[in-house]
């Protein structure tokens, strides 16, 4: 496999969803076009913040084709496609590659958490990259797995050739320095997966990011990177700082639902959250408005 450096800023795009709990194509379209308009590296469908627990295969692979069609010419088209199961993550990894995915994030098994070791994460990922059409790259996110794969399995993988990264969103830094002095492969893109963690993993050279802020705020979360590889550190920090209240709400204390709300603020389409995910109360509208307001965004 070539070498595909991953740098920059992708979102993992919002989908939105009507009132009856449909998919509205329209919007999600709309939006890509809309954040065409960004320096964005590219687009993370099926991620967690699009909600992809709750949707079909058939529309998974509906949104993976979507984005594709969409996105501006050389934006990563990166497609969520783990599952539980290793025939299930290399069917739904194969379809989203038919329909123009370029790279697939993996999320690590984990129902069977006790038995995910290093032994079966390793085997489960070589399996995956030995069989998949397009490069792969791990998915870390502890807070919904409760399983966070080691550094030393990490490393190993690291030097598959169609192993080209990991999304690391557990938001922790020693984390992230464990994984990068583990003895990763040179080519291995160690992305960040939340804006919490965005500028101190600048600081120790990490070079991209899939963060759920970059759908409501692409602009912003892309100037953190340019400012701070300028050399222009305290502006880069100044910014990351305004930002940070607002990734803590919408990512951490309210969630899927406080995104896709900051989303229809700042003019774009967040449309309804898929139950079980509950719509904020009026309280809760009033918090995200305010936190916006206070980082000047709207």
């Amino acid at each position: 496999m070539a070498y595909f450096p991953l740098h920059g800023v992708l979102p993992p795009v919002i989908t939105p969803f009507t009132a009856a709990g449909d998919i509205d194509f329209a919007a999600f379209g709309a939006n890509i076009r809309q954040w065409n308009d960004h320096d964005l590296a590219g687009y993370l469908v099926l991620g967690s913040n699009g909600e992809t627990p709750y949707i079909d295969p058939a529309d998974k692979i509906k949104l993976v084709g979507l984005a594709a069609q969409h996105a501006a010419p050389g934006r990563i088209i990166m497609a969520g496609t783990g599952l539980e199961s290793t025939n299930a993550t290399l069917e739904l990894t194969r379809a989203a590659a038919d329909a123009g995915a370029g790279c697939a994030l993996i999320l690590t098994p984990n129902y069977y958490g006790d038995q995910m070791g290093d032994e079966a994460q390793m085997a489960y990922f070589f399996e995956i990259a030995d069989n998949s059409p397009i490069p792969i790259l791990i998915y870390n996110v502890t807070k919904f797995t409760h399983v966070n794969i080691s550094p030393k399995a990490v490393a190993a993988l690291s030097h598959h050739p169609n192993i080209i990264g990991m999304k690391d969103s557990s938001g922790n830094i020693a984390n992230l320095i464990g994984y990068m002095i583990a003895g990763l492969d040179d080519e291995f893109n160690l992305i960040v997966g939340t804006a919490s963690a965005w500028y101190p993993a600048l600081c120790i050279g990490v070079k991209g990011s899939i963060m759920a802020l970059a759908n409501c705020c692409p602009a912003e979360c892309i100037e953190v990177q340019r400012l701070f590889e300028a050399g222009e550190y305290d502006k880069s920090l100044e910014l990351y700082k305004r930002v940070f209240p607002v990734n803590a709400c919408v990512t951490g204390k309210l969630g899927v639902p406080a995104l896709k709300h900051a989303c229809d603020l700042l003019g774009y389409r967040g449309g309804y959250a898929k139950r079980p995910l509950l719509p904020l109360n009026g309280a809760q509208q009033k918090e995200v408005e305010g936190i916006l307001k206070k980082a000047g965004l709207i």
